[in-house]
């Protein structure tokens, strides 16, 4: 997925804030409350009210109920009670006997009250208007009175023995008290949305905010960033979340650290695969290429001996030492490629240890000073002093042999007609250098850096001359590159020098 569609989905997401989407549920909430207020008030309210009315009447009918009696109304404690109960439950009470002579009536009786009960009494009930009967049976009836601004519940009936009785209960107007107090709510809820907006915002900011760090935490760690860490300290779920997420981002930073490490060293190993596949590929084909010329050279002499070209003992003699002598050079050759092998592949093992290198030089030029003296080329080597260094004394020696070889074959006189080498060994800063110098024509500048590659030669036939294989100098390379040592080469006045470098010691035997 592109960059485009990731930012219109973090649009998307980010469309209704979790802090929007609470206030939202507040008010929605705010606006369902107060509907389900005025509902309750349009609809219920009168119902609920009436019926409330009418659970006070039947109550207070029951007490007046066990008071009435014909012979209870000649003292007062019945009438006291009776006041009792028209007080506390606001009910205006009449009673009269059977000759229409009125028994009792409450302090708040309403004058037209007893002739509301006479015209019950006579059956003129059915002539009043504007009332509906609410519930009617043997003993009562039960209706609601609508009159000129006020309304009352009454119940009028007959107890034992003819007393007759009317009890009313008045009933305020419910549709008005309904509409104030509807209009009441809306400006309670309206100023309650208010207050609780703010409220809301403070609270889900709050509430929010370590949410929001949360969300950043995890866009970071979706672009693989995970320096971000959550940093707040609730205790609550929140706290938890967070701390996961900082043990979630150190855990996938660790294992991606570990993953790009692999892949580096993945590339690495293909890398060097890739290359050493093309250095064997090249080596076959240079170590192919060297040894063709040799086996070519034995394979025809050997023809020419078996085929009996000469019978001269001597032309004989001179057949076997060519194939001898190029069988020898062939060993000494393929000695080398193994060696350069396992420089190059790491296979050889360097064994650092200290040594006197001056008397490595010495011990050698007496060894292979007889190379030189052939060709009547005079070695001078003038240094008395004992130098320690430290390195791989075995390697060490193999370069000065290369070194030294490549002087004795390539060495000329030079303008004074003489014919040297001149091998060298001074100290600079702490390190040791060893230099071979020898008369002859220089080296072509453009040549001096390929003289280290594999098989460069720059006069073929003379290298071919000697049995060069052209891997001398190449073992020079990786034997110094492997201990981190410096080594090259450089043109002189009268001749060529090539030099090395090891680690020097600070002490001496």
């Amino acid at each position: 997925m592109g960059s485009g569609d990731s930012k219109k989905k973090n649009k998307r997401k980010h469309k209704f804030p979790i802090r929007v989407q609470f206030s939202l549920i507040f008010i929605a909430c705010m606006a369902g409350i107060l509907a389900l207020c005025i509902f309750a008030n349009t609809v219920l309210l009168e119902r609920f009210y009436q019926n409330e009315k009418l659970t006070i009447i039947k109550d207070a009918y029951k007490m007046v109920y066990e008071l009435v009696d014909d012979s209870a109304y000649k003292g007062t404690e019945q009438e006291k009670e009776l006041d009792e109960i028209s007080v506390v439950n606001n009910v205006s009470i009449i009673i009269v006997d059977s000759g229409s002579e009125t028994l009792y009536v409450s302090m708040n009786c309403e004058r037209d009250m007893e002739f509301v009960l006479l015209g019950y009494i006579f059956g003129k009930e059915s002539q009043i208007e504007n009332v509906d009967v609410i519930e009617k049976n043997d003993d009562y009836t039960i209706r609601k009175v609508f009159g000129n601004g006020q309304d009352y519940i009454e119940m009028v009936g007959r107890f034992s023995e003819g007393v007759s009785f009317l009890m009313r209960i008045p009933m305020s107007n419910i549709e008005e008290s309904a509409a104030v107090a509807n209009r009441f709510f809306i400006y309670v809820c309206v100023l309650g949305a208010v207050v609780g907006a703010i409220v809301i915002r403070v609270v889900t900011k709050r509430l929010t905010k370590p949410i929001e760090e949360l969300n950043s935490i995890s866009e970071k760690m979706v672009n693989l960033d995970f320096n971000a860490r959550y940093t707040g300290h609730h205790v609550n779920e929140i706290g938890v979340l967070g701390d996961n997420m900082n043990k979630l981002s150190e855990s996938l930073e660790h294992s991606i650290s570990e993953l790009k490490t692999a892949n580096i060293e993945l590339q690495k190993d293909i890398k060097k695969k890739e290359e050493l596949d093309k250095l064997r590929q090249e080596f076959i084909a240079n170590v192919s290429h060297e040894l063709k010329t040799p086996l070519a050279i034995i394979q025809g002499y050997a023809e020419g001996l078996k085929d009996g070209i000469s019978d001269d003992p001597e032309s004989m003699q001179y057949y076997c030492e060519v194939i001898i002598d190029e069988a020898g050079k062939m060993n000494n050759m393929v000695k080398q490629f193994l060696n350069l092998n396992q420089l190059e592949y790491g296979s050889d093992k360097t064994v650092m240890e200290r040594f006197d290198i001056t008397a490595l030089v010495r011990n050698y030029i007496e060894s292979a000073g007889m190379l030189a003296k052939q060709d009547d080329i005079k070695i001078i080597f003038e240094c008395d002093e004992d130098i320690f260094a430290w390195g791989d004394e075995y390697k060490a020696e193999e370069v000065l042999t290369n070194y030294f070889s490549n002087a004795v074959h390539y060495c000329q006189a030079d303008i004074n007609g003489e014919k040297y080498i001149k091998i060298d060994i001074h100290r600079t800063d702490n390190r040791i250098r060893i230099s071979v110098f020898n008369t002859g024509s220089p080296i072509p500048e453009d040549s001096l850096p390929r003289l280290w590659d594999k098989f460069y030669k720059v006069d073929k036939a003379r290298t071919r001359e000697y049995g060069g294989s052209g891997v001398g100098l190449s073992i020079v390379k990786a034997i110094q590159e492997n201990m981190r040592m410096g080594y090259g080469v450089e043109n002189k006045e009268s001749g060529v020098v090539f030099w090395y470098e090891l680690e020097g010691s600070e002490y001496a035997n």
